[in-house]
């Protein structure tokens, strides 16, 4: 079997094992959560154009046809109890099909972005997947932007925003539950434009990138 009909053929199951998830944990408590922060959630304060981080150059760079280097309108989605149930799907689905490892323990190197098509990855693999699946099931990219953070002890950290028109909501493999972006105790510091994903703009008051990301 060729290395892409392997990974087409993997992608495939990690949709059919997200649908199943959803059916086993639904409702949840973290449905339950996601419908009462609905109605809290803004819009971070965005900056000027900024660095790209090194893993999503090197990630294009090895799948090119992954990253569209073209500009587009921005989108936002319209958040409602279909959609909601699909980005807690994907959200807790991924989460649960893929073993946290880290990148020197999994590539031995400090950081690399990559699809997690071997079953394990860390944060940034756990977001490229969801960012995949969705786009799959026809959420514009635009609405689904790669972001890089700091936890709560500085560390580097990405995850996925969406944007609705209820304002952003994260997609994170350390929660299951879909959170308001300012709910979730980060320091955001850049993402991808939505205009274009090769594109990355500041978010807030500047602040030193972290090196590279590792949850």
């Amino acid at each position: 079997m060729s290395t892409l009909t392997s990974s087409l053929a993997w992608f495939s199951a990690m949709r059919g094992l997200a649908l199943l998830l959803a059916l086993c944990m639904a409702p949840s408590s973290g449905w339950s959560q996601t419908k009462e922060a609905i109605l809290r959630s803004t819009f971070v304060s965005l900056g000027p154009v900024t660095s790209v981080p090194y893993g999503w150059i090197d990630f294009c760079r090895r799948n090119p046809g992954e990253c569209l280097d073209a500009d587009r309108a921005p989108v936002t989605i319209q958040l409602n109890a279909a959609t909601l149930r699909q980005l807690v799907r994907i959200n807790a689905g991924v989460n649960k099909a893929i073993v946290p490892v880290s990148d020197a323990d999994h590539w031995g190197v400090l950081d690399r972005w990559d699809y997690p098509t071997d079953g394990k990855g860390d944060c940034e693999d756990f977001a490229l997947l969801k960012r995949k699946l969705l786009i799959e099931e026809g959420v514009p990219r635009q609405a689904l932007l790669m972001t890089v953070v700091k936890d709560q002890q500085g560390e580097g950290h990405a995850v996925v925003t969406v944007e609705t028109d209820h304002g952003e909501f994260i997609l994170d493999n350390l929660q299951d539950e879909l959170r308001p972006w300012d709910k979730t105790g980060y320091r955001f510091v850049k993402r991808q434009s939505q205009e274009n994903e090769n594109v990355w703009v500041q978010i807030g008051e500047p602040t030193q990138a972290p090196a590279y990301v590792s949850r």
